[in-house]
């Protein structure tokens, strides 16, 4: 059966691009190999599903789909070229009609036109990428990891490295292990998005890392050394004398580490923590005696 990319998402050709993603979300998420282990056909299923999306998630691929059909994905299509030749023959056989309804009748194999435009490089042709999704905690985005991709018509998993700093959406391109070619093409690739799951303490940006350090308030009073987790393992840190919640200490060199980058810095920013309980009450009305300066007075709208 013909590949189409509107019946592998169970989407009409009218649908919206708001559809066409609900689709395809839906679909993914039932068809992910991390909820169907050791199941193939769920998983050569997940991968049309893919490769449907790339065609029609993409407002240039799905109006070439549109009018051309299924040779429009091969590599090195030229739909000028491609409208040129259809123009031609319609006039040669005395009939009218544009590409598209040249490419939807009968009378001759596209795979015919495909080999005359190309001059016979149409014979075999790469396989098509598949895009497929790898999730991340927060650490191992951070430190690289190593992850196995199954593909379609592999004996054995392939093992994918995730280079260190990783960022959530970033993409990785891993030659040979997409969908097979034909006529002894070589395979397509693997477009591998990442995904990085939140972390519930460190925050990113860019190459820096953000995190909110409780301290208590003889810590932040006497500037004493608290530990502090990094990627490379737990330092201290030395507090800056009667520090203030909000204040922001910079730890260089101790965010994110990128190949080629330089590394990025780790920022605390200080929450002094109160004592809680009932016997706390009277040390902490004993500081209030001690403030006497409105401690609000320069706010302003």
């Amino acid at each position: 059966m013909a590949f189409d990319p509107y019946a592998v998402l169970g989407v009409s050709k009218g649908a919206s691009e708001a559809e066409i993603k609900r689709a395809y979300r839906k679909l993914a998420a039932e068809l992910h190999p991390d909820k169907n282990p050791g199941k193939p056909q769920i998983e050569a299923r997940f991968k049309q599903v893919n490769q449907a999306y790339q065609v029609l998630g993409d407002k240039e691929k799905r109006a070439l789909w549109d009018e051309f059909g299924e040779v429009s994905l091969r590599e090195g299509f030229d739909p000028k070229e491609a409208r040129a030749y259809a123009k031609a023959r319609s006039q040669r056989g005395g009939g009218g009609g544009g590409a598209s309804d040249f490419f939807g009748g009968g009378g001759f194999d596209i795979s015919d036109l495909f080999g005359e435009i190309m001059g016979g490089r149409g014979r075999g042709r790469k396989g098509q990428d598949i895009e497929a999704e790898a999730r991340l905690d927060f650490a191992a985005s951070l430190r690289g990891t190593e992850l196995e991709w199954a593909g379609r018509g592999k004996a054995s998993a392939t093992k994918v490295r995730i280079p260190p700093g990783a960022e959530d959406g970033s993409r990785l391109r891993i030659a040979g292990q997409g969908m097979p070619g034909a006529g002894g093409a070589p395979p397509g690739d693997l477009l591998l998005v990442i995904r990085v799951d939140a972390h519930p303490y460190y925050r990113r940006e860019g190459d820096d890392l953000h995190l909110d350090l409780p301290v208590t308030p003889q810590e932040a009073y006497e500037g004493k050394k608290v530990r502090v987790p990094t990627i490379d393992g737990s330092v201290m840190a030395k507090l800056p004398a009667r520090a203030q919640s909000g204040q922001k200490i910079r730890l260089k060199g101790k965010g994110v580490s990128r190949a080629g980058r330089p590394t990025g810095d780790l920022y605390l920013h200080l929450l002094v923590q109160l004592p809680k309980g009932d016997d706390a009450a009277e040390a902490i009305a004993a500081l209030e005696r001690l403030v006497t300066d409105d401690v609000r007075a320069q706010l302003t709208l």
